[in-house]
């Protein structure tokens, strides 16, 4: 009997300790509540709102440009002189500029062939074009390929130069500034620069070294990315369709408008003379591309987007490689900002316009304010108001304006309109990776420098024979569990279950999908799967 007695006495005694901690918490709660976080939360709803309202701004005033493109025809064409370069009897092929090719790669064994095969196909007189490959590779084997690679075209008459170093210094902008340090690069008027994964077309350089030749004001003209391994997989659909807009609406924007974007570090052509006034390449953050454009508009140079003109190129297929990207091109844009604020402010080379184009549009709102409200307002601050009734939000910031910003964002890509959902939900839980990154830049703390090349796959998944895809580990903890993400999508689950029981609005039905979507990434159940072999 004593045995039975203590039994039952166990669980009722655990119980009431459990009822006690309850209501402790309940009595805790009931105590910040009112005075901390209720107000807290409605500060936050407010900031939430004004930066919502900038970027619904910028994005309403980006889309009556490209409207006003549109329907006044403005081509490259028309805003700047172009004519085709014509034979001359007397100068011969002298009468040609010439060209640099600049190809930087880094231990690239599935696409090496591939850039330099187009880069080498080029249409241009073969006396006044340069090919020089910029080999970091820490691979022995790569290395030895890519060099057979140069020599293989060299054989075939094409002036292709081998370049290596004894170290990674300054990663890609080193490899550039040391390239430029050739003495044959002395006699080039124009650089174009392809990443390893990039192939241009054979009339690529008829179709924009005019514009260089006719225009004396323009310093860099920039080409269209187009993605050749976009349908691989869901992710990277979603990347196609945040791209296109990039592509379609802000470069076009910033080219007609301001005649300054930012490079994108591949598929464009610079004048020599420009780079070299604006300092050339400079390895003080992990955007050296933006870093240049800067600072070259700043001297008062032109920049001119051909939208016309596209180069083949892939874009990153597993999460692992689209991670590492995202993080540089959200930390290392921050980190310039926090660089060259000040100098953008004191130049007088610029109008005031421009410089407040540069600063508010071009760094603030785009680089800095999108990834922190999309993450903290969607994610954090919408979802906190459930738990807290006594705080609201207006429908036109919870519904109306995300609704518009998003339909804004899918016009670059209408195939890609049923996918929308999808669209919103990844780039929600991006943003959290996105923001972060962010932050390191504005704080400059150990991982603002930090250079991961983007990992290529090309072939390695289509089916050749004697092909094999690299080894790779099925589970590493650090690379496939994200836990900042797990996190977020257990709030999310959380709050999710408290709107079902005690909500009204029906809000539960996104934040189910919204964890659902953060849980599938910190997992990492998202992109291609390179298999073992």
């Amino acid at each position: 009997m004593d045995r039975l007695s203590s039994s039952t006495v166990l669980p009722d005694a655990f119980q009431g300790a459990r009822d006690d901690i309850s209501m402790q918490l309940g009595i805790i709660w009931a105590q910040i509540k009112a005075p901390l976080i209720v107000p807290l939360l409605r500060i936050s709803v407010v900031l939430c709102l004004i930066m919502s309202l900038m970027l619904f701004f910028e994005r309403v005033y980006m889309g009556i440009v490209i409207v006003l493109i549109k329907l006044f025809g403005r081509k490259p064409e028309k805003r700047y002189k172009w004519e085709a370069i014509k034979d001359d009897v007397e100068l011969g092929n002298s009468a040609y500029p010439m060209v640099l090719v600049q190809i930087p790669m880094y231990n690239e064994r599935e696409v090496y062939q591939l850039s330099i095969g187009a880069a080498c196909g080029l249409s241009w007189p073969s006396d006044r074009i340069i090919i020089q490959v910029l080999d970091d590779s820490t691979d022995p084997t790569i290395k030895d390929l890519v060099e057979l690679e140069c020599q293989r075209w060299a054989s075939k008459g094409i002036n292709i130069k081998y370049e290596i170093r004894d170290n990674r210094n300054g990663y890609k902008a080193g490899a550039l500034k040391e390239g430029m340090k050739r003495s044959y690069v002395k006699q080039c008027d124009y650089v174009a620069i392809f990443d390893a994964d990039f192939q241009p077309e054979p009339d690529f350089l008829w179709r924009t070294i005019p514009f260089l030749t006719h225009n004396p004001q323009l310093a860099l003209v920039q080409a269209r990315w187009k993605f050749v391994n976009s349908d691989e997989c869901l992710m990277t659909r979603i990347q196609e369709m945040s791209l296109d807009y990039h592509f379609t609406v802000e470069q076009e924007v910033g080219s007609s408008a301001y005649a300054f974007f930012g490079f994108n570090g591949t598929a464009g052509v610079w004048r020599i003379a420009a780079l070299n006034e604006a300092g050339g390449w400079k390895d003080r953050t992990t955007v050296e591309d933006m870093d240049l454009a800067v600072r070259a508009s700043l001297k008062g140079w032109k920049f001119l987007y051909l939208g016309g003109v596209k180069v083949k190129n892939e874009l990153p297929s597993t999460l692992k490689a689209y991670r590492y990207q995202q993080h540089r091109w959200s930390c290392g844009p921050a980190n310039l900002f926090r660089k060259m604020v000040m100098e953008i402010i004191r130049n007088k080379k610029v109008s005031l316009w421009k410089k407040v184009h540069v600063i508010y549009s071009f760094f603030f709102i785009r680089k800095i304010i999108a990834h922190i409200n999309t993450f903290v307002f969607y994610c954090i601050v919408l979802p906190a108001t459930v738990v807290v009734p006594e705080v609201a939000v207006p429908k036109w910031g919870a519904v109306y304006i995300p609704s518009f910003i998003t339909l804004l964002n899918a016009v670059g890509t209408p195939r890609s309109l049923h996918l929308l959902v999808f669209w919103i939900l990844f780039e929600n839980v991006m943003s959290l990776h996105r923001m972060k990154a962010t932050i390191i830049g504005l704080l400059e703390t150990n991982r603002a420098n930090e250079w991961i090349v983007t990992e290529k796959l090309g072939d390695a998944l289509k089916a050749k024979p004697g092909l094999k895809a690299p080894r790779k580990p099925r589970f590493r903890i650090g690379e496939r569990l994200h836990l900042l993400e797990l996190a977020v999508g257990a709030f999310l689950l959380f709050v999710g279950w408290y709107d079902v029981f005690f909500g009204k609005n029906h809000f539960f039905l996104f934040l189910f999908m919204q964890a659902a979507a953060f849980f599938i990434v910190g997992f990492g159940y998202v992109g291609t799967f390179v298999p073992n072999s």
